[in-house]
């Protein structure tokens, strides 16, 4: 029976790159990924920063860069909409497949061994070590780390999960510079549809929302839009509801989308994730060598999110209320000059410095309005 100090359940990127820092740390390692391909099924927009690449310390191959000319995002929806400037945040598209291989490559130069279409299907405590039934036989290991994804996290809550449907599609109006959101509180509740450009003319088309079916108010909101071909199909729960209380139980150390460490209001999480992955596999070498024996990485991870996430948690909370004039009236309330300074001094993977910025005392009166506007229609309807 095979024998290593961890084991990595799930070849994402917060999996890999926790092996990459483990075996770094000269743990032996082992990654264990369901799929036939590391990086399948990409189900994620891509989008990223580059100086959130380079945190992670992963600038993409130029095979792994689909985009790399975005420059803006329009924001829409049934009533109002408006324009937010990109260039200065410097947001890459990314290909997931390219870039998962990339942190593969790392966690294996790194002494970390990868296995495909090994999928875990139990694991439990022998003593000291972990006991994992996988679909190549059994591995033991002191350290078990969950990068599974949502798939874990659904066993503990379902009430942040949301459906989502993602495709790979070919259109006269997909522009190669534009970004695009749709809010529609009735068509996509708790969410909304997007259109991410890899290039002209293509992108990756999706929506998301509570208790929708998602294929079928995808193909809607194509249609409206005009002529496509769909050249790939993906569907996948996405979690929005922040992260778990704890990432570590016992030997067991849960990262990325399993730990909740997706964004709130936009489900994203290469960095977020990334991150977690990095601090995991850290605090995993700290415990082997005995420097450090707590092994919970929470706190780390918080000292870099933790704010953020619970200012974009109170976001969601409040987004979820509103109805779709509700949104329209706050569209419309958005100060054109705060929106461009917050596009000029904004930071992609922090956007909530900027959401405060565009929701300014200049347009308070117009947002409290528009707030209580809501409560009051949603008073009459209950």
């Amino acid at each position: 029976m095979p024998g290593f100090q961890v084991a990595v359940a799930g070849g994402s990127i917060s999996g890999l790159l926790a092996a990459r820092e483990a075996a770094a740390g000269g743990a032996s390692v082992v990654v264990l990924e369901e799929d036939t391909e590391i990086g399948t099924p990409e189900h994620c927009g891509g989008l990223v920063s580059m100086e959130g690449m380079k945190n992670l310390a992963m600038v993409p191959d130029a095979a792994a860069i689909e985009n790399d000319r975005v420059k803006k995002a329009e924001i829409v929806s049934p009533f109002a909409g408006f324009e937010v400037n990109a260039e200065k945040q410097k947001v890459v598209v990314l290909d997931r497949r390219a870039l998962d291989k990339q942190a593969a490559l790392q966690a294996q130069r790194a002494g970390a061994e990868i296995r495909v279409k090994c999928s875990v299907r139990s694991f439990r405590r022998d003593g000291p070590s972990y006991i994992i039934k996988t679909s190549e036989g059994d591995v033991t290991c002191d350290y078990f780390v969950d990068a599974r994804g949502v798939a874990s996290i659904i066993n503990r809550n379902r009430e942040g999960v949301l459906s989502s449907a993602q495709y790979e599609v070919f259109a006269p109006w997909i522009y190669r510079d534009t970004i695009a959101v749709a809010f529609d509180s009735e068509k996509y509740p708790g969410f909304f549809a997007w259109v991410i450009p890899t290039g002209e003319g293509r992108g990756k088309v999706g929506v998301a929302g509570r208790a929708i079916n998602a294929a079928s108010a995808l193909k809607s909101y194509m249609d409206a839009k005009g002529s496509y071909s769909v050249v790939r199909k993906v569907y996948a729960p996405i979690w929005v509801g922040g992260p778990l209380e704890h990432f570590t139980d016992g030997k067991t150390v849960i990262v990325g989308d399993a730990a909740g460490q997706t964004k709130p209001t936009t489900a994203g999480g290469i960095y977020t994730c990334g991150m977690g992955g990095i601090l995991a596999g850290r605090a995993i070498v700290g415990a082997i060598s005995g420097s450090d024996k707590r092994l919970d990485y929470k706190p780390g991870w918080a000292s870099i999110f933790g704010e953020e996430f619970e200012k974009m948690l109170l976001a969601r909370r409040l987004f979820e209320r509103l109805d779709n004039r509700a949104i329209g009236e706050l569209f419309a309330a958005v100060p054109p000059e705060e929106l461009q300074e917050a596009s000029s001094t904004g930071d992609f993977d922090f956007h909530s410095a900027a959401l405060s910025k565009v929701l300014s005392v200049k347009s308070a009166a117009r947002m409290a309005k528009a707030l209580i506007g809501n409560e009051i229609r949603r008073l009459l309807d209950g």
